[in-house]
């Protein structure tokens, strides 16, 4: 996974995100781009009209721009990342350029990325936006690494898969496999009553024990519990330091009134998630 997409934007997380694409760029000696991103317009017409007209004068525009860059730069500065050039081996790091990125803008520029980093999302006015994650894991076609709240001391070491039986985790276990291929254990963990009809754990077990990988299988019944919760559970009890999992197996508006593991894991995951749809 050599290309690492990182949007950019004023948020209390942007530590943490440039910190997990940083670790996770070590992994595979690859590079981390960094892009200027802002909400689309809908959303800040809704938040504050005010704002909205100010962000949309040029002159602001540039200056949030090159704020986001020099964010972005100093942070790879500070920690002895090169600059992309010829003969750099290793991880680097390069600047898209250009304007301001929107969401969408973001969902569509990473389809040529091999991942986009981004941080959890909250409801808090300092937290990164849902749009975001939702733009890109939805519009990208591309997997997504959502950071932690806290930068991670490693990434993927000991991955845990949250098996559903699911098109989405089954698409996602694919795009993690140079990661999963990396790894020194991985779990493959099915919780009982959020489960797609499909292959049982020990048969994706095996699928992926034929890559000579070193995999064990867990089957939790999650009782009355969220399964999100239990998941998350079992990352901590194992000494997790990454989650793969599809992500809104069930529909977004479904997750949103009723709950689900994907909305679980997003309100709380403390370690970084693999996630795609």
């Amino acid at each position: 996974m050599k290309n690492i997409l990182v949007p950019i934007e004023e948020h209390d997380s942007i530590g943490a995100v440039l910190e997990t694409a940083w670790r996770f760029a070590q992994l595979f000696g690859g590079r981390i781009e960094g892009i200027a991103l802002g909400p689309d317009t809908g959303d800040l017409i809704a938040a504050d009209f005010a704002i909205a007209g100010s962000i949309f004068d040029e002159k602001t525009r540039r200056e949030l721009v090159e704020h986001a860059r020099r964010v972005f730069e100093d942070f790879m500065r500070a920690h002895n990342v090169p600059a992309t050039a010829a003969g750099v081996s290793g991880p680097s790091y390069g600047w898209a350029g250009g304007d301001m990125s929107t969401d969408s803008g973001i969902g569509a520029y990473g389809r040529i990325a091999d991942i986009v980093v981004i941080g959890r999302p909250g409801a808090g006015r300092g937290d990164p936006r849902r749009a975001t994650l939702e733009s890109v894991l939805f519009e990208s076609g591309r997997p997504i690494l959502i950071a932690p709240r806290k930068a991670p001391q490693r990434v993927g070491e000991t991955v845990l898969i949250h098996w559903n039986r699911s098109t989405e985790t089954a698409r996602t276990v694919g795009f993690a496999m140079p990661i999963l291929k990396r790894a020194r254990r991985i779990v493959v963990l099915t919780v009982t009553g959020a489960l797609s009809p499909g292959p049982s754990a020990e048969a994706l077990a095996k699928s992926l024990q034929r890559h000579d990988l070193a995999v064990d299988v867990m089957n939790i019944d999650s009782g009355s519990r969220p399964a999100g919760k239990v998941v998350l559970e079992q990352c901590a009890a194992n000494g997790v330091d990454l989650l793969v999992k599809g992500g809104y197996t069930q529909s977004r508006l479904r997750q949103m009134i009723f709950g689900g593991a994907t909305s679980e894991i997003l309100a709380s995951a403390e370690l970084p998630v693999f996630m795609a749809h």
